[in-house]
């Protein structure tokens, strides 16, 4: 069966000289009163969002930083970190947009990786930022802060004095379509995050194939994003394909709880929403979840991870809505596998995306038929150049014109793929591969159960069998025999879990993805 993605020509590829915030800006040139960005604190037109690019731009080099260098950004979500990124592209630097939930220590290592000459960041996110260079002995030729509070120390200087006194740059800097353009560090789900280098290119073909004609974003759109900007998800919700069409956007600084989420989606009235399927499991169960008439989404996306089907049905259910999920990646920009509007599948990720091939390979390398599981391998023009100063796992990771992502999928007979987890979360049970999503999916269903997350336990002979941890809802009881037992009337018995044991959280990324690494320690450290 053909993907049901509208036929025609791939979209033009950007010409010998490209710069990816000036592409932006020249988006909109027909557009400068229309409202660009909402943030907690105001808003900015587009002809204000260029003005300020060109005069970040400026006030950058002006502080001595030169072509290509690093410019750490840790920044809460506003529009001062889209001013921020965009004005260091435009200037030619290299903005490398970090995780606003780590500790010093990480900012320590990520400085000293990226040899950052400079830091934009949060006021409130200052302290971190100075404990990171005092400890790992880095120093910056400047800070710039974001709306600062208090007295700044030496070196530091405020965002918007460095506007204020900064000319508009003229042009922006010559750079080409395959020059480095930022930096986005890997989310750290399976250990060290690795300096992801993207060029000025890549943001503009996932808008071009996926923002565009999959989405099908219009200027009148409102777009709000729970995932954050630092992420690969979040950058193009809530940049990428807003700014490429003159949508408005919503950008929140606090976490995306239900509670916070709820009230931009009845403040703001976005109409589309971008959100992770840990999300929408936090929000379905909330006793504040508004009603249908309260809302005007008309549109909504999921990635991350693989949507439960039940999830999904749940809230089209509420809604009137489809979830449209995906699989994108930090090497890859955003999404490349992925349902569609009007043609969902619930329980598979969908098709691929126009522009990007996929394949599924064996353990011997070559391609498996349909109904088998193999590892995915991906290619297409948004693919990262490198892991910076990481040479192995470059090698491991960018093979020629194909990325290995380390999921493992099955294509069905329709053509969709149905996601059978990380490749170093699959389980060999009794010589059988199981989908720890699979059975995760399976316990979710289970009304008690808010959400589940499932690893390998070795047992006293060596062998590998299956562990489940769990998180009820609010004053819901369960024991763990009831859940095996539903486990086992929905799955093949092998594959139910042996052990369960409950847990008040789940660890996690900031971006929402389960931190499994962390249950597997948790696991021997038990034993």
């Amino acid at each position: 069966m053909a993907p049901p993605f509208a036929h025609g020509s791939l979209p033009a590829a950007p010409g010998p000289r490209f710069n990816f915030a000036q592409h932006l800006i020249d988006c909109n040139v027909s557009r400068p009163d229309k409202i660009a960005l909402i943030d907690d604190v105001g808003q900015l037109s587009y002809s204000e969002l260029a003005e300020r690019v060109r005069r970040v731009a400026a006030g950058l080099l002006a502080l001595g930083l030169r072509r290509e260098e690093r410019v750490l950004l840790l920044m809460h979500d506003s529009s001062d970190w889209v001013v921020s990124f965009l004005g260091a592209m435009y200037a030619g630097l290299v903005p490398v947009a970090v995780n606003t939930l780590l500790t010093a220590d990480d900012y320590a290592f990520m400085l000293q990786h990226s040899r950052a000459q400079a830091a934009l960041v949060s006021d409130a996110l200052l302290p971190n930022l100075r404990q990171a260079m005092a400890q790992g002995g880095h120093e910056l030729q400047a800070v710039v802060v974001s709306r600062p509070t208090a007295a700044l120390n030496n070196g530091e200087v405020s965002l918007d004095a460095l506007i204020e006194q900064s000319a508009p740059l003229a042009q922006a800097a010559a750079t080409s379509p395959d020059d480095p353009g930022f930096w986005l560090y890997s989310s750290g789900s399976t250990g060290r995050p690795k300096g992801t280098t993207h060029t000025h290119a890549n943001p503009y073909w996932t808008a071009e194939l996926y923002g565009k004609p999959i989405l099908g974003l219009l200027e009148k759109d409102i777009c709000f994003s729970a995932a954050k900007l630092f992420f690969a998800y979040g950058l193009g919700n809530g940049l990428s394909f807003p700014l490429s069409v003159g949508a408005t956007v919503v950008l929140m600084a606090e976490r995306p709880t239900p509670d916070a989420t709820f009230k931009r989606w009845r403040e703001q009235q976005p109409t589309v929403f971008f959100g992770a399927p840990t999300g929408f499991a936090g929000m379905l169960a909330s006793a504040k979840l508004p009603a249908k008439n309260e809302v005007a989404l008309r549109l909504v996306s999921s990635a991350g991870e693989a949507l439960p089907a039940d999830l999904g049905q749940r809230f089209t259910a509420h809604y009137g809505v489809e979830i449209i999920d995906g699989i994108g990646s930090t090497e890859m920009l955003h999404i490349y596998l992925s349902n569609v509007p009007g043609k969902v599948r619930y329980g598979t990720t969908g098709w691929p995306v126009p522009g990007y091939d996929v394949e599924l390979r064996g353990d011997d390398s070559l391609p498996v038929p349909d109904g088998e599981t193999g590892d995915l391998f991906v290619r297409g023009p948004s693919a990262a150049l490198l892991y910076w100063g990481n040479r192995e796992k470059t090698r491991e990771t960018f093979q020629g014109a194909w990325t290995k992502t380390g999921d493992k999928y099955v294509r069905n007979v329709d053509g969709t793929y149905t996601y059978s987890g990380r490749s170093d979360d699959m389980l060999k049970v009794s010589g059988i591969y199981v989908s720890p999503f699979e059975v995760e999916a399976t316990l979710v269903q289970h009304p008690a159960v808010l959400e589940a997350a499932v690893i390998g336990m070795t047992d006293t002979d060596g062998l590998t069998k299956t562990k489940a941890y769990v998180v009820l809802k609010s004053a819901q009881t369960v024991t763990a025999d009831e859940l095996k037992a539903f486990v086992k009337e929905r799955l093949a018995p092998y594959k139910y879990p042996r052990v369960i044991e409950f847990l008040p959280e789940l660890p996690k990324t900031a971006t929402g993805k389960i931190q499994r690494f962390k249950l597997r320690d948790m696991d021997k450290t038990s034993a």
